[in-house]
Parts: structure tokens; C-alpha cells; sequence
């Protein structure tokens, strides 16, 4: 309990002195909101390829309990498509945020 307590208190004093340093001046205050477009980007495969590893995971979790459970079952096959259709929706969100980036 006393690392976590040491833990954040340094996190929390580095948020507070970060704050100056990254302060914007007005030159790079009219930049129509790119910094934004790139946030969202980032966000995008990000909580893409999270949720993509996640639903790997809980696949591969899955089917190796149906297999020893029942050895003789074959999942292999809905196994590898529920893989693909996961990473699928991985490459989505990297096609968006690519499209979000060429906004910029």
C-alpha cells in the first residue's frame, strides 16, 4: 500500500508540473483541431487492436476448453473464422484511422 501511495504521488506530481511544459502558445492555437484528429487516430487502433486481442484471447480460451473437454470435437475450423472475423474488425479500425489522418 505504501508503493501504490508512493506510485501516485509521483504521478500526480508529474501531471503537475507537465502542465506548464505542454502549454500551448497562439501560434500552435489555430491548428483547426489537428492535434485532435490525431488523438482520435491513435484512439482508433488502439482500442481496436485491445478489443481485437481481447476477443483472441477469449477464443483461444474457448476452444481449448471444448477440446479438453471433448477431444475429439473439432473446433478448429469455427475457431480459425471466429479469428479472422475478430481481426477483421481490427483492420477496420485501422482503415478509420487512416481516413482520420488524412483529414490532417
Amino acid at each position: 500500500m505504501k508503493k501504490l501511495s508512493f506510485i501516485l504521488s509521483i504521478a500526480v506530481a508529474m501531471l503537475l508540473i507537465s502542465n506548464p511544459a505542454l502549454a500551448a502558445d497562439t501560434a500552435s492555437a489555430t491548428d483547426n483541431g489537428r492535434g485532435m484528429i490525431g488523438l482520435a487516430a491513435g484512439l482508433a487502433i488502439g482500442l481496436s487492436a485491445l478489443g481485437g486481442a481481447l476477443g483472441q484471447g477469449n477464443t483461444a480460451k474457448a476452444a481449448l476448453e471444448a477440446i479438453g473437454r471433448n477431444p475429439s470435437a473439432s473446433v478448429l475450423v469455427p475457431m480459425v473464422l471466429g479469428l479472422a472475423l475478430i481481426e477483421s474488425l481490427v483492420i477496420y479500425g485501422m482503415v478509420i484511422a487512416f481516413q482520420l489522418i488524412g483529414q490532417l
